[in-house]
């Protein structure tokens, strides 16, 4: 199986290397490779990378790290320590931002600096910037050129811009049948669907794409899955955060020794579940949120709000990928809590 987006570049010494005089496509990719290397880090924040190309060649990277720390353009600016030149263009692959939040604003940076012209790859879909960063920089002589592959950088940030145009994570739905449709043995047993090859895959492009992992109370008490991200292509960085783990736990019927119930662990429950549980889990590191219920099923917006927002040491998530069986998978499906569904069938 393929990376559903490649992104077709090269890397020499660490940076990115063409034959065009002008590229926008491969410095743009290589923004996303930078980009990713946040992933897991920064919450709800964008994942965002930088280049300063001088004379068709990079002389400075940079990325957002973690929440709350630079922004790339920032990070890129503040440790690049020669003289810039006329000729140089910085690439970003989301519009630089305008406004104060938890560091200044990245265009009074830029403008500051000297640089003359910016190529980005999409609009910030941030009410606060959505376009003015733009303005701004233009506004001051700069030279801004874009968008540049604004759907692939959408994709890259599709977390990111479904907290801001849908007020909630991006979720995706995952599910494993049979060639007949078959997604368990008859007398309800787990069954083993999937190979080798569609697990990896499964690992390195739906488990190491999101923020988080969501299963119902059920998968954990039949299947006790680890629920990491571990079966990786070699080649791949495997030097990433784990996604969070969420599980979806109406009574607090969740064994306290199951391989998921860890630190950080977030355990979705019912106000009215009984708190007598809690101590045991409270002891494993777990978290566990209170949610309300109607019609059988967590109140959404209760939940988006309480997973988004950012708190102490946990930043927020942006995506999810549902892993859960029928019943949770169902439970998305009949709301419309769901952005794409990935169907892994069997070959044999």
């Amino acid at each position: 199986m393929k990376d559903l987006f490649p992104l077709p570049f090269y890397t020499e010494g660490g940076f990115l290397c063409h034959t065009n005089s002008v590229n926008y496509d491969s410095f743009i990719f290589r923004c996303l490779e930078l980009a990713d290397r946040g992933r897991g880090s920064v919450g709800i924040n964008p994942l965002v990378g930088s280049l300063l190309v001088r004379k068709g060649e990079v002389v400075a990277e940079g990325w957002h790290r973690h929440f709350g720390g630079d922004h790339a353009e920032r990070e890129l600016i503040k440790k690049f320590d020669q003289g810039l030149e006329q000729e140089d263009v910085l690439y970003v692959n989301l519009e630089p931002c305008c406004h104060h939040s938890k560091t200044p604003p990245c265009t009074d940076l830029i403008i500051k600096s000297g640089i003359k012209q910016v190529v980005y790859g999409m609009q910030d879909p941030n009410p606060e910037v959505a376009g003015q960063g733009i303005a701004a920089l233009r506004a001051a002589g700069i030279t801004v050129t874009g968008p540049v592959l604004p759907e692939l950088c959408r994709r890259h940030n599709r977390g990111f811009v479904s907290l801001h145009e849908k007020g909630r994570p991006y979720i995706t739905l995952k599910r494993a049948q049979t060639k007949d449709g078959r997604v368990a043995n008859d007398d309800g047993s787990p069954l083993t669907i999937t190979s080798e090859e569609q697990n990896q895959w499964s690992h390195q492009h739906l488990r190491a794409k999101h923020d988080a992992i969501l299963v119902g109370v059920q998968t954990v008490i039949s299947d006790d899955p680890q629920l990491t991200v571990r079966l990786m292509n070699k080649k791949v960085d495997q030097t990433f955060p784990q996604p969070l783990v969420i599980i979806f736990d109406p009574h607090l019927r969740i064994p306290a020794e199951a391989k998921v119930v860890k630190e950080g662990t977030v355990i979705i429950t019912d106000r009215e579940a009984a708190q007598k549980r809690e101590e045991e889990l409270f002891k494993t590191g777990a978290r566990i949120l209170r949610i309300p219920t109607q019609n059988g099923y967590f109140d959404w917006n209760s939940l988006w709000s309480m997973l988004t927002t950012p708190e102490e040491d946990f930043y927020g998530i942006s995506s999810i990928l549902v892993e859960g069986g029928q019943k949770t998978g169902d439970a998305f499906r009949n709301a419309g809590q769901y952005d794409e569904e990935v169907t892994l069938v069997n070959s044999f």
